[in-house]
């Protein structure tokens, strides 16, 4: 590697857990020379084939089951990004593995880091972090909040490590869900809104193509008018909404259906599952 190749961080790091965030956050790191390939292993205890394709595709290191304790136990930086239904086996699993000075970094939504600690056994140093996909282009929003055990390394690594990918927000724990609403899922629902134009357009004549091709520009576009331009959407809104127009006629059709109102209940039902989703966690502990 030359000079001008050199990563941000030469830290080994290990993904416990190999879904679509872990492979969106791992290509964003590697693409943007934040960590080296070899300097990462992904563990997927459950999926050969998928170790098999991940290794391939991005040339990073894949544990067995066999030799996955002795990987984490290993690993300055351990990334939880299990699903949250196998978060508690894992983290009493890994308890025992670690030493003090390892840093926990979970994207697994809806568990505190109060509950982690818990499952663990130990003051472990957690970073919580809640990012969205398009980490994968460099383009990712990240909530961040952090265990008081976390040291000023620890912190500036985590920054490092997600500012590489998109922008990064530190909150109180308490708002990660709200956060999760709009940033962690909020892609979902822009595709969503995407997936509608392209079927508008295909239904009213265009073909598949050209209708995928308008819509996606439309949607950059207005995302990169209200980040260059410093206006509010609100601004931008009106600005091509002419009275009695085709605009005002189709946002009035959106009105009738209460969209407006529709997100924030969504982004708010998001939260709120997420909240449920760690307290039924913590049930699960309590019962135990």
């Amino acid at each position: 590697m030359s000079q001008e190749q050199q990563t941000l961080l030469q830290q080994k790091i290990t993904f416990h857990g190999a879904g679509a965030m872990a492979e969106a956050i791992v290509r964003g790191l590697i693409s943007r020379l934040v960590v080296r390939p070899q300097d990462i292993t992904m563990l997927n205890r459950s999926n050969q084939k998928r170790q098999e394709e991940l290794s391939s595709r991005y040339a990073v290191h894949t544990g067995t089951a066999a030799h996955s304790q002795e990987i984490l136990s290993g690993s300055p930086v351990i990334v939880l990004a299990m699903k949250p239904k196998d978060a508690a086996a894992a983290l009493k699993e890994l308890g025992p593995l670690l030493s003090p000075d390892q840093l926990i970094v979970s994207v697994i939504a809806g568990l505190s880091i109060r509950t982690m600690q818990t499952l663990l056994g130990r003051k472990q140093p957690i970073a919580r972090t809640m990012p969205n996909t398009s980490s994968t282009i460099g383009l990712g929003a990240t909530g961040l909040a952090f265990s008081n055990e976390i040291t000023d390394e620890q912190r500036s690594t985590v920054m490092t490590m997600f500012e590489a990918v998109g922008i990064v927000t530190i909150v109180p724990e308490d708002k990660l869900e709200i956060l999760t609403g709009i940033s962690g899922s909020g892609p979902a629902y822009v595709y969503y809104l995407m997936e509608a134009m392209i079927a508008a357009g295909i239904r009213g004549g265009l073909s598949s193509q050209q209708s995928r091709d308008l819509t996606v520009q439309t949607v950059l576009g207005a995302s990169r008018m209200v980040q260059q331009t410093g206006l509010e959407p609100m601004k931008l809104r009106s600005d091509v909404t002419s009275p009695g127009g085709a605009t005002q006629a189709a946002l009035k059709k959106l009105d009738e259906g209460d969209f407006f109102e529709n997100v924030i209940a969504a982004v708010n039902r998001c939260a709120e599952r997420s909240r449920e989703m760690g307290a039924a966690l913590e049930g699960d502990l309590k019962n135990e």
